[in-house]
């Protein structure tokens, strides 16, 4: 089945796969890692959730539309950014196993402020807000999945504040190629400087520094 929009956006190339019982092992052996769950239980995943492949470029989510989902990244990457003043600005870049949405629009149910657009060919499983509420009335372990999969979404943002107001651009950037080494080989350089908050000929000077400290 062809998605033609998601939120009111308009995709040319996303594709709602039909749900598949190996395409759900990675989010399955996710939750089972994080809450016990029986073979019954973790059925409910193909029920409620759904499969969308999005290709580089692509937007999941786009201001001024409301999230009604959380999204688990199965494979890709997800940049997070807003415009400010004509510019976007990079907030996160979010990997394998992360949980993305925009929470105070997914709670408040009003326009979102952020932008979620893939890196390269992603795929994520996707469940909206009131399949959420239902799956949590089905069987309560997965309100104990929702508040830890809410938990996760906060402390990333919480890292991420104050990563911005102790660290200088370079231990930033250390910091995020040792969690993520083929970090170039996945995102544009120009998203990395914009999340680092520096200019691409700034982010270039500090990666050389770096290769030579590590050289020497």
């Amino acid at each position: 089945m062809i998605s033609s929009a998601l939120n009111g956006s308009i995709f040319t190339s996303n594709i709602v796969v039909n749900m598949n019982d190996q395409m759900f092992d990675r989010l399955k052996q996710y939750c089972q890692s994080k809450v016990a769950l029986t073979a019954v239980e973790l059925e409910l995943i193909d029920q409620y959730f759904e499969v969308r492949l999005l290709k580089k470029m692509d937007f999941i989510l786009q201001d001024g539309n409301v999230c009604d989902f959380v999204a688990f990244i199965a494979e890709g990457t997800i940049r997070h950014f807003h415009v400010k003043d004509g510019m976007e600005r990079t907030c996160d870049i979010s990997f394998e196993t992360a949980w993305v949405t925009d929470f105070q629009s997914f709670n408040n149910e009003q326009a979102a402020v952020m932008n979620l657009q893939a890196m390269e060919d992603t795929t994520v499983f996707l469940i909206r807000k009131n399949c959420l509420h239902q799956l949590y009335a089905e069987c309560s372990k997965y309100e104990t999945f929702g508040r830890l999969m809410a938990e996760q979404v906060a402390q990333r943002a919480t890292e991420i504040a104050m990563s911005l107001s102790s660290e200088k651009p370079e231990a930033r950037f250390q910091n995020l190629i040792r969690n993520q080494p083929g970090l170039f080989q996945r995102v544009p350089q120009k998203y990395i400087a914009n999340f680092l908050g520096v200019g691409a000929e700034s982010l270039s000077r500090i990666r050389n520094r770096i290769i030579k400290k590590e050289k020497s």
